[in-house]
């Protein structure tokens, strides 16, 4: 399982803690179940926005990468694949 990163950490945090108060003042409840259910609630609402954040895209390097390997290094035959050419010379023995 990945580790969070630092902007998944600060944004399920600042939810948390904000949500929180939110609820807390607009409730104005002062029993100690609701301040529970409104924490764990809070809590619910903060790991699931910290696991929706959008990671950093690595896709545009994978994404070369392949490109790059289809190309053939400059200098060396190359054969399609419906060719009969073979890449490098054929060396027959001369029979005496």
């Amino acid at each position: 399982m990945p580790r969070p990163n630092a902007a998944q950490l600060a944004y399920g945090s600042c939810t948390v803690i904000f949500s929180t108060l939110a609820m807390l003042l607009l409730s104005q409840t002062s029993s100690g179940l609701g301040i529970a259910v409104i924490a764990l609630s809070a809590l619910a609402l903060g790991l699931l926005v910290a696991v929706t954040v959008p990671l950093p895209k690595s896709a545009p390097a994978a994404a070369e990468r392949p490109a790059a390997r289809q190309h053939a290094p400059v200098g060396r035959p190359t054969a399609s694949v419906g060719s009969t050419a073979a890449t490098e010379p054929v060396r027959e023995t001369a029979n005496p």
